[in-house]
């Protein structure tokens, strides 16, 4: 039987590496995007249609969830002057991660897994760490993956070009983008 996933898509750049992995592996993936946490809203249609497009070339389905920045940032509330990778980060990879594992019961999916750990700008283990507690208090697997090994990086600025995807130069939030951080 065909094991099942809800791969959590932060963005189609980083998702064009694990989806055609994970598939070529067998798996029965279906994606999740969250882009809550992204700023402006016309940033977030960009890549909400990058994901799109993305799904469409690798025949999976997409689950969207709801666009809601202002849940986001009440959720990071104080964290505001929190540096990239700090505090702030986490509690977004958090918020993103809960709401992949919601996703993924109601699918009934029995694993889940994130593209977050394709970026060399985030740190993999925190993700990871952070997924395996979130899929575990929702009762699903986590599927431990560090994507930028192997030249996943370098393959998901390929595989980018070559679909013609939106590929943005920061992570998503108002605070990422004041500091130019991808």
């Amino acid at each position: 039987m065909q094991r099942t996933m809800m791969l959590h898509i932060c963005c189609a750049p980083d998702g064009s590496v694990p989806i055609p992995d994970l598939l070529s592996e067998g798996w029965k993936v279906t994606g999740f995007f969250y882009g809550s946490n992204i700023h402006p809203q016309d940033e977030y249609i960009r890549r909400l249609e990058a994901v799109r497009t993305l799904a469409a070339h690798c025949g999976i389905s997409c689950v969207i969830g709801h666009y809601e920045p202002d849940e986001w940032l009440a959720g990071v509330k104080g964290l505001e002057a929190e540096p990239e990778g700090g505090m702030r980060c986490r509690k977004c990879f958090t918020l993103q991660l809960e709401a992949c594992a919601h996703e993924a019961v109601k699918a009934g999916c029995e694993y889940m897994c994130t593209t977050l750990t394709i970026s060399p700008h985030k740190n993999a283990d925190l993700i990871n760490a952070l997924g395996q507690e979130i899929a575990s208090s929702h009762g699903l697997n986590w599927e431990t993956r560090i994507w930028r090994k192997k030249d996943g990086f370098l393959r998901s600025v390929r595989a980018s070009r070559e679909l013609g995807l939106y590929r943005q130069n920061y992570c998503g939030c108002v605070f990422s983008k004041n500091q130019g951080k991808a």
